[in-house]
């Protein structure tokens, strides 16, 4: 969802919130796999959950409705970096968390490596679920590991939105390889505008690119974490971007603001590379605009490849102390599998189904009048099944998101290079995670 990404680069570092716990053998559930730990309640039961979803309340009632013995009190908050993992944190640590909160991807090692999440695999029905879920999106729940850690409740596939009405009146033909976009970026300036604007905060969204190109941040060797943001992939997206920046080829706009906005609405930025949740950023920011753009896959590196990244998405995760973890689960899984609630969180706050039969719901095979009728949903369908599975995130990804994106505010003013702030952003990372006591690998 595009609303949980405006802060990322901001807050406090997640780890800083508890003393560091450590990672039992179970992830932090003190029952690990065993089934007796996930059996149904001898009575009526109620569920605590915090999310942070437009309408959820609407959405729970629902299951309420249908399930009168688990009825599911939801409170709602601010975006996770903006204010809930802080709470989410402080509460872990007084005893009182909720029985389940909504995770991004990229947060969930966090609350693992604290020792706050329920592990998950004591449920037959959430090991069974796995084969419902689109395979990358199963394995951001699995941090790695053997355990499961969450429930996929939606994705961010990437692609391209473009201008098509100013694309067709400039004879320029969509870019299919990033060779094509660098070449299409020289035509678009020679028109008087730029193909994209480079966001030197939205650092999920260079991670998409780099996901994209077969690149990983960070990977685990048993309990030891290895660093890798200025990896070979990373370095090439990040020496591509800035040959775009140093020869003036694309905007840099504080992403989020009214002088974004303007730049999409007036016609002179002609581009965005984003996630599917993109589609509803576009038309509330440039409404103008309407009926002007379309959506095409993202510009590959190599000519007939087929590879996306993804920016965004979320999990249900139960935090660890639950007394209901068969009925929190049953919950995480109606919430994240059943047509009735991915139809109903689409209409609400267009969540992008993290289920392959999500894929498929009717609401996503209509054509959105804002993109010309398109059937824009089938592009990031296709882009969905084309997510590498095996990119991971990092334990400290709040700090590590901040020292990316001061970097990359020095660079986009020529202080500096891209490929340098990844280079500093891993060192300061690596510092971290050694002043966590959080394994490093050597």
């Amino acid at each position: 969802m595009h609303n949980t990404k405006r802060a990322v680069a901001t807050g406090v570092v997640l780890l800083s919130a508890v003393a560091l716990a450590g990672c039992t053998s179970d992830g932090g559930s003190g029952e690990g796999g065993d089934a007796a730990a996930c059996t149904p309640a001898d009575g009526p039961v109620t569920l605590e959950f915090t999310s942070w979803i437009p309408g959820i309340e609407d959405v729970v009632e629902l299951w309420n409705e249908a399930n009168p013995d688990v009825q599911v009190d939801v409170q709602t908050g601010p975006n996770g970096n903006s204010g809930t993992y802080q709470n989410f944190f402080s509460q872990l640590e007084a005893g009182n968390a909720p029985d389940l909160g909504q995770i991004e991807y990229d947060a969930l090692a966090s609350f693992r490596v604290q020792d706050g999440l329920a592990e998950l695999s004591a449920c037959e029905d959430v090991v069974a679920a796995e084969a419902e879920f689109i395979p990358w999106t199963w394995n951001q729940v699995t941090l790695g590991t053997e355990g499961i850690y969450g429930v996929p409740q939606d994705s961010g596939p990437m692609a391209l939105f473009y201008r098509s009405d100013l694309f067709e009146q400039a004879g320029i033909d969509v870019p299919t390889t990033w060779d094509e976009y660098r070449s299409a970026a020289e035509r678009v300036r020679e028109e008087g505008g730029y193909i994209t604007n480079f966001s030197t905060s939205d650092i999920n969204q260079f991670a998409g690119f780099v996901w994209q190109a077969g690149g990983d941040w960070f990977s685990t060797e048993g309990d030891a974490w290895t660093v890798e943001l200025a990896g070979g992939e990373s370095q090439t997206v990040a020496e591509y971007w800035q040959g775009l920046i140093d020869d003036d080829l694309v905007a840099t706009y504080p992403a989020w603001t009214e002088e974004w906005n303007n730049a999409y609405n007036s016609g002179e930025v002609w581009t965005w590379n984003s996630a599917v949740w993109g589609a509803n950023s576009i038309s509330s920011g440039a409404p103008d605009t309407a009926g002007n753009w379309s959506v095409a896959p993202s510009p590959q590196w190599n000519a007939g490849e087929a590879a996306a990244g993804n920016w965004g998405g979320s999990s249900t995760a139960v935090f660890k102390g639950t007394e209901h973890l068969y009925e929190a689960t049953q919950f995480a899984l109606w919430l994240n599998t059943s047509e009735e609630a991915l139809t109903a969180l689409n209409q609400s706050a267009n969540l992008y189904p993290a289920t392959e039969a999500g894929l498929q719901l009717p609401v996503l095979a209509e054509g959105v009048e804002f993109y010309g009728g398109q059937a824009i949903y089938d592009v990031f369908a296709d882009a969905a099944a084309e997510v590498n599975p095996d990119f991971l995130w990092g334990p400290t990804m709040t700090q590590t998101y901040a020292d990316v994106s001061d970097g990359f505010q020095r660079a986009v003013t020529g202080q500096g290079t891209l490929a340098e702030a990844l280079q500093s952003a891993q060192e300061s990372t690596i510092a971290t995670l050694e002043a966590q006591s959080i394994p490093v690998a050597e």
